[in-house]
């Protein structure tokens, strides 16, 4: 047995682990000694890396459907169909009339050949992923008060803060080695604050758990800020050296009044004061954040609120301190950088300029394309307008991971063509017309980008199952059908090369650099050829940090008669994402096997539901059926449900309402009705057929 050097799949944090392999299998996984990240440690999920590609449950084959039945095809069979298909698409509607979903769990190298794939072959900036629907209004929000929508500073600076604040993120569960870290940090003295509508793990064992309502982050940010400034706690010399807009924002929030901020997020103000006392006098304080503020149709504001406390307190630019998104996905963050959203080429150069647009068609030998591009959600509508007809999904599981899910159904089926590329039969493979077998991490070459921009080196341990191929080489091939030569590259590392001597970010950084120690966080070039731990120390990439006054935002769906009770998802500590890796492992499936619906006791016994009973939950947009799990994790009048289960798939319910900056839809929020099912009845379980006839 042998032990190849890797990257954990199952979320952001980006933990080294080693792959044993024996017998051309991955038979195990240990945790690499000494790595920045993880120490030495990996989380549950880490640990059963193995099972989620395990070659007895993946596609070896490409398939073809035909009259509603998938058969097995050649490569040559089923790319040439997907070729012929994209053809007709773009003679029909143009470039505007085909887009492409790329994988926020595939290599730098797969999305940087998804972008250009879509940009240079079929000439359309319809790229998106599934950074849209998690951190897209970081991206947007914290642009706008930095110049960059990234972690400032690096998981291990919570070792040197003097205090934690955690906003809606969930980090023992989801990211649980910075979890960890931040108990330890706790542990030696920093004072952790935990704001949360739930009570999570991590609220239970922090010094304060400011336990909100749902949906009213910035009436509570806005509420701290004004104490602070009322008070004179603010940082003046940080704000006059380094910001602007205090004056506008000063003003702003001496309109509002404390009592109605205190109403409004259900926490008292003497509570308010004590936290805002000790974050403005912490000398570090490290600001966490996760999708509790950013899926909401408020969700770039709910980041400016964030980064407006952070300023105005000098919380920026040292150790210890810093605005920190936390990624879900191992490597949404380098699908952005990458590129992989609609309006900026790799390195978040803006599609809309001139001189990069120049630049871009210099090197790749084509016009840029003509008009903006799509999100994701935005291709959705165009299907259903029949003004999308041909789109592929690299590794990405819409069906069940996007709100409205019935909604996302009907447009899947409207289009002419879907291709899908994947490990495993998913969901939303099931629908597509053809299916094409990804190579996973462990059997290809290439590197991830965790949530602290640290780029990784990951390395084939096997090869992959039967005909399965690497993404950047399904793509490449794919390409050169069309008639585009530009993507012929020899391995990994040329993709890689192309990328960085075309993204000023990465400019220094190459293989044997990357090698040489456990990666390189960006920006990485000429003038930091060893990385960037952290960042505006001196100055912000905009100039000045922006304050900039924002107001509360309800959400977009609140209960009523009808729908009396609040609804939000989150995620568990034994899975990840839609499951459809997680869930190959029978230990972790063991440990949470079924989906549940979380509820206070006291609703409970308003509706005579006892712990376990089956239930029916509905919204305006759909239904389920699934269990009711008794839990104070949860306030009064608020029921919580995980996504990662298609037998009980909450996005049924879930709402499309939009943030207007970022395009992000209100994940976070909706209203629901709960009834019990008849005496005897279990709940009703979806074939994975069920939304092909929607």
């Amino acid at each position: 047995m042998h032990v190849i050097p890797s990257v954990c799949t199952f979320c952001g944090v980006g933990c080294g682990i080693g792959l044993r392999v024996e017998g051309g299998r991955v038979v195990g996984v240990e945790p690499q000694p000494g790595h920045p990240v993880s120490q030495g440690q990996l989380c549950a999920k880490g640990w059963a890396s193995s099972f989620a590609i395990d070659s007895a449950k993946r596609l070896t084959q490409p398939l073809i459907k035909e009259h509603g039945r998938f058969r097995p095809a050649s490569w040559d069979e089923a790319l040439q169909r997907v070729a012929d298909e994209f053809r007709t698409a773009l003679e029909e509607l143009g470039p505007s009339g085909v887009g492409v979903i790329s994988c926020a769990r595939a290599t730098n190298e797969d999305n940087y050949a998804a972008q250009k794939f879509a940009r240079a072959v079929l000439g359309s900036h319809n790229i998106d992923h599934c950074a849209r629907i998690c951190h897209s209004p970081s991206v947007a929000g914290l642009a706008r008060t930095l110049g960059s929508g990234v972690m400032t500073n690096s998981i291990a600076d919570i070792d040197q803060a003097e205090l934690i604040l955690v906003i809606g993120a969930d980090v023992t569960e989801n990211h649980a080695m910075i979890g960890a870290r931040m108990l330890r940090a706790q542990a030696r003295g920093a004072t952790l604050i935990v704001v949360d509508p739930r009570r999570t793990r991590l609220a239970r064992l922090a010094d304060i758990h400011l336990q909100l309502r749902l949906g009213s982050n910035i009436a509570l940010l806005n509420g701290l800020l004004q104490i602070i400034l009322a008070n004179g706690w603010e940082n003046r010399e940080f704000i006059a050296t380094r910001c602007e807009g205090i004056e506008p924002l000063r003003r702003h929030l001496a309109t509002l009044n404390l009592a109605q901020c205190s109403a409004q997020t259900g926490i008292g103000i003497a509570e308010l004061e004590r936290v805002a006392y000790l974050y403005s006098h912490a000398r570090s304080a490290f600001t966490a954040y996760g999708m509790g503020i950013t899926q909401f149709q408020s969700g770039t504001n709910n980041v400016i609120a964030v980064s407006n406390l952070a300023l105005a307190c000098g919380q920026v630019g040292r150790p210890g301190s810093g605005i920190n998104p936390l990624r879900g996905q191992n490597n949404v963050q380098g699908a952005c950088d990458m590129g992989c959203l609609p309006n900026v080429y790799p390195g978040y150069q803006a599609a809309a300029d001139p001189a990069v647009q120049a630049k871009f068609a210099t090197a790749w030998g084509v016009p840029p394309p003509a008009r903006p591009g799509l999100t994701s959600l935005g291709m959705t509508q165009a299907a259903l307008a029949g003004e999308l007809r041909a789109l592929m999904i690299m590794g990405e599981e819409p069906l069940l991971t996007d709100p409205d899910q019935n909604h996302v159904a009907r447009a899947l089926a409207a289009l002419d063509f879907l291709v899908v590329v994947e490990l495993s039969l998913t969901e939303t493979a099931r629908l597509a017309d053809v299916v094409l077998p990804a190579a996973s991490f462990a059997e290809k070459h290439g590197t991830f980008t965790n949530c602290e921009r640290r780029v990784q080196r990951i390395r084939q341990a096997t090869e992959p199952p039967g005909a399965a191929r690497g993404d950047w080489q399904i793509l490449a091939d794919l390409a050169a059908r069309m008639g585009y030569a530009g993507m012929a590259w020899a391995d990994a590392e040329a993709v890689f090369a192309e990328m960085a001597g075309l993204t000023p970010i990465f400019t220094a950084m190459n293989y044997p650099a990357l090698e040489r120690g456990h990666g390189l966080q960006w920006p990485c070039d000429g003038e930091h050829p060893q990385g960037s731990p952290l960042l505006h120390a001196d100055s912000f990439p905009r100039g000045r940090g922006r304050l900039l006054p924002v107001s509360q935002v309800a959400p977009d769906e609140c209960p009523d008669a009808e729908y009396p009770f609040a609804f939000t998802t989150h995620r568990l500590h034994f899975h990840y994402g839609c499951g459809s890796m997680t869930r190959q492992s029978p230990l972790l499936e063991r440990e949470t096997p079924a989906a549940l619906l979380f509820m206070h006791p006291d609703d409970a016994a308003a509706l005579g539901l006892h712990d376990q009973q089956a239930v029916c939950v509905r919204s305006r947009r759909g239904r389920l059926e699934t269990r009711v799990r008794l839990t104070d994790d949860v306030p009064r009048g608020l029921l919580a449900m995980p996504y990662h289960f298609r037998e009980a798939p909450c996005n049924q319910l879930t709402n499309g309402a939009q943030d207007p900056q970022s395009k992000m839809p209100e994940l976070k929020a909706c209203a629901v009705a709960v009834e019990a099912l008849a005496t005897g009845v279990q709940p009703r379980m979806p074939k994975g057929d069920d939304h092909a006839r929607l």
